[in-house]
């Protein structure tokens, strides 16, 4: 093959690769827009009917505006114009743009994928109104050549003077700083290199997933090949063993997760890179940021945390689901429940081949409904056979006689002594205690109130009056309510069949 044959061939894979489908297609845009709305930053897991009402919305919303959106296969019933959420997210699967797994509470959630993520973060890349060339990024470039030179440096006596030179400028920098010599970095340049952080930042998501991505094809190919017995249980758990042992060092997405690990297990670097993160926002640059940008830039070590915590994850499933492969595996089940399936697809293949297109086969439910018999519910209870207890006859002592005299006592107000007291006083409290103590209960004071309304000066009252009364029991209790000046004749508008709450 000609160098251009080899080129073709390499470009071809290249632009073959899920990432450039997602940003080559006419509807690119659209779907692009959609997944950077519905997983935000700090969003990683969408459940999925809220993921598929998300879809119908923003692509209605699209489509409205006259953007390309991408079209999906409706359902029996459904509108031809309105997207299908579940349809174009199975589409996206398929396209290995989206990945649709389970929640810990076993609910159906989607992720985005490596490709996604990586297309995500080049839109970014490219949408960022910077330099691509800038002082921050070549002395970044610069350092970091420096430090693995030092580290590659096979010498000590070169390394020892290395270390003095660093030390010798280290030094000549604290010297400046105690003579309060301070160089004070400009807007410009502090944005300038923030930008080129945030770059870094924005490439860490794709690189974790596809870590996961890798764990996750390893737990399939096993789980296969325990499903197809291909080859023994001792050979599937030896080759397992080394796979995990070779998976962080054989691909260089594990090797940059191994970095990445270790570098996390260090507490104090950790707690100095969120020290210069908050720094770094301290700068009057971070004004001019948005607050999206500088909460994602603050969660730079969140961001880690939760990638790594997504590849143990993948991780503790592979075990887990090793072994209980390993604890529920039976091979003699398994092989004759191939028996049966095979045997069911000879029979099939044998009527398929006499049969016609009309023909009808009657199929029994598996399995069979069981024929059990009625279980006994109740058992034998001697207390169901027992003789009731006899009747007790009742005692004619325990209720005391009453008389008309003892209930007009409990009974309701006595309206018809209260108008008679009403007609010779010269207001309703004088009135009240004029009355006997067996005429002065709490009670009238409701039947004292009835007669008063309609009086002005007792419903336009401001100021109440003290009432003592006297209960059935002897105990006396005094109550407040207003009080109104009468006439003589203030209550003849009452009508007469108020009498007729006396026998109450």
């Amino acid at each position: 093959m000609t160098d251009v044959d080899l080129e073709f061939s390499r470009v071809r894979a290249v632009l073959d690769r899920p990432t450039l489908r997602l940003m080559s297609r006419p509807t690119s845009a659209a779907v692009i827009a959609v997944f950077r709305t519905v997983f935000d930053r700090d969003v990683q897991y969408v459940p999925a009917d809220r993921m598929h009402l998300q879809v119908e919305e923003h692509v209605a919303r699209l489509q409205s505006t006259g953007a390309r959106v991408p079209a999906s296969d409706q359902g029996e019933g459904e509108s031809d114009t309105r997207p299908n959420g579940r349809a174009l997210c199975r589409d996206w699967v398929a396209a290995q743009w989206l990945v649709r797994s389970n929640s810990p509470d076993a609910d159906e959630q989607y992720s985005l994928t490596s490709h996604a993520l990586e297309a995500l973060s080049l839109v970014d890349a490219l949408s960022a109104d910077r330099a691509l060339i800038s002082e921050s990024r070549l002395a970044m470039i610069v350092d970091a050549v420096h430090r693995w030179a030092a580290r590659a440096e096979p010498d000590p006596d070169v390394q020892v003077r290395r270390i003095d030179a660093q030390i010798a400028e280290l030094q000549a920098q604290r010297e400046r700083l105690v003579r309060g010599e301070v160089t004070e970095v400009d807007d410009a340049g502090m944005l300038d290199g923030y930008t080129n952080i945030s770059d870094l930042i924005r490439q860490l998501p794709s690189d974790f997933k596809r870590v996961e991505e890798a764990v996750a094809t390893m737990h399939r190919s096993i789980v296969e090949d325990f499903r197809q017995e291909v080859r023994p249980i001792g050979e599937i758990l030896d080759d397992y063993l080394a796979r995990t042992d070779d998976l962080m060092q054989a691909t260089p997405e594990g090797r940059a997760f191994e970095g990445a690990f270790e570098l996390l297990r260090d507490d104090a670097l950790l707690l100095r890179l969120r020290d210069d993160i908050a720094t770094i926002l301290a700068h009057p640059f971070a004004e001019s940021l948005g607050a999206g940008e500088r909460r994602a830039f603050r969660n730079t070590v969140s961001i880690l945390r939760q990638g790594i915590e997504d590849v143990l994850a993948q991780r503790r499933q592979l075990t887990a689901t090793l072994r209980d492969q390993i604890v529920a595996h039976d091979v003699v089940r398994d092989r004759e429940l191939d028996a049966v399936l095979r045997s069911v697809n000879r029979g099939l293949a044998a009527w398929i081949d006499q049969g016609t297109a009309r023909d009808r086969v009657p199929l029994g439910l598996l399995p069979a409904t069981a024929e059990v018999g009625t279980l006994r519910e109740r058992f034998h209870d001697p207390d169901n056979d027992a003789v009731p207890p006899p009747i007790e006859e009742p005692d004619d002592d325990v209720f005391e006689e009453l008389d008309v005299a003892s209930l007009r006592r409990h009974g309701g107000p006595l309206l018809a002594e209260l108008r008679a007291v009403l007609r010779d006083a010269p207001d309703s409290a004088s009135a009240f205690h004029a009355l006997p103590p067996e005429q002065r209960r709490p009670v009238e004071l409701f039947g004292l109130a009835h007669l008063l309304t309609g009086n002005d000066d007792f419903e336009a009252a401001t100021d109440v009056e003290p009432h003592r009364t006297v209960r059935p029991d002897g105990e006396t209790v005094t109550l407040y309510m207003p009080t109104a000046t009468l006439t003589g004749a203030g209550t003849d508008h009452q009508h007469d069949d108020d009498n007729g709450l006396e026998a109450r």
